[in-house]
């Protein structure tokens, strides 16, 4: 296997942009591990789907690897040809399936389709008997979540066929939990059950149900391999718990200018937010443009939102908009609020967690929002 050594930083440099997204590939690998220890004897793969949660598929790649992950998730192919570059030895599995005609593309690749429909079984089966090859994948079952899947009425179907089975090789049987956030959640369970009867009708294969919650509720729900996602790049798995993990991504953005506000006077578009005092406001260069949600404006959902600078927090006012956003300043020393600085809009201070929650959406989608303008650095990484 290829050492790989040091992830390579942004080409950007920071002076030429106004944010900095720090990923810390440290916290990744302790993050993988310590889920990997939860669910032993059984295995640990990881879902590295959409650019590794918009992270970097090479660098995160590449620590998964070094922290000892043999088996990576991708959503389309496109992604898996691009991991199989980077970590030629690995198994990987296509979520959303086997696209209609690309069963030697796949093949070519190593690339195993989670087959989620009886037409993608059969042209599976087709293209194994037509290669004289038993060719890997993965079976995809619905348990309840009523997304992708085999539906029982399919399953039953199958197991009465079983020269398509017998075709190629079932490396995996997945399934995917509807409510694992919410451990005690009565679907849980009832998936799981769904899941164990509807695997005995089938050849015997490796199982997986969870992601990173499902994976830390128990070990019934571990089976043989667990794929988490969320949790390895520092989310909280958990709907109403603490979050157990390691912070991944750091995100500043550098002051533009403080400027003074009389008391009446209002910021940004729309003239939503009237400062009910004379104020310093610092304009910050980060955005919607940036992946910063305009859900995040004044008044934010639960907020207000915020930014830490100078070790206090400093609530964003106004809109958000394209490659701007407002914090009050106020109240922090004009040795942190002046132009060059960098406050944290993601870190130690405010999760990502808190940033998801005042937009009125889930970590996942600020993680793969996080737009190209930033200087991206790594550390971490195994030299």
């Amino acid at each position: 296997m290829e050492d790989h050594g040091a992830a390579a930083n942004s080409a950007t440099p920071d002076e030429l942009v106004g944010g900095l997204l720090h990923i810390d590939l440290a916290a990744v690998r302790a993050n993988y591990r310590q889920i990997a220890r939860a669910v032993k004897p059984a295995a640990c793969g990881a879902c590295i789907k959409s650019n590794a949660y918009g992270l970097g598929l090479r660098p995160v790649a590449m620590a998964l690897w070094s922290a000892g992950c043999r088996t990576f998730f991708v959503a389309v192919p496109a992604e898996g040809i691009e991991l199989r570059a980077i970590l030629p030895d690995a198994e990987v599995y296509v979520l959303d399936g086997l696209l209609p005609r690309l069963a030697p593309t796949y093949l070519a690749h190593g690339l195993r389709p989670a087959l989620s429909s009886l037409d993608e079984v059969k042209e599976w089966a087709d293209f194994s008997l037509a290669s004289n090859v038993r060719a890997k994948a993965a079976l995809h079952l619905d348990t309840g979540l009523n997304r992708l899947g085999l539906s029982p009425g399919e399953v039953r179907h199958l197991a009465a066929r079983r020269e398509l089975l017998d075709a190629f090789e079932i490396a995996l049987i997945v399934s995917h939990l509807a409510c694992a956030d919410e451990p005690a959640h009565e679907l849980n369970a009832r998936q799981r059950q769904a899941f164990d009867l509807l695997r005995s009708s089938l050849p015997e294969a490796p199982a997986s149900l969870s992601n990173t919650p499902g994976a830390l509720i128990g070990q019934d729900f571990a089976y043989d391999l667990v794929r988490p996602g969320i949790g390895i790049y520092g989310g909280n798995p958990f709907a109403q718990r603490s979050n157990p993990m390691r912070p991944v991504v750091h995100l500043y953005a550098a002051i533009l200018q403080v400027r003074d506000v009389k008391s009446g006077e209002t910021v940004g578009y729309g003239a939503t937010w009237t400062a009910d005092r004379d104020s310093r406001i610092a304009i910050l260069a980060a955005g919607y443009g940036d992946g910063l949600p305009r859900a995040l404006s004044s008044p934010a959902r639960g907020g207000p939102a915020h930014a830490y600078l100078g070790g206090q927090f400093a609530p964003i006012v106004g809109r958000v908009s394209m490659d701007l956003l407002a914090i009050d300043v106020t109240d922090i020393s004009p040795a942190f609020a002046r132009r060059g600085v960098r406050a944290e809009l993601i870190g130690d201070h405010v999760t990502v967690d808190d940033m998801a929650r005042w937009a009125g959406t889930i970590p996942y989608e600020i993680l793969t929002s996080l737009g190209s303008r930033y200087s991206r650095l790594y550390s971490g990484a195994d030299a």
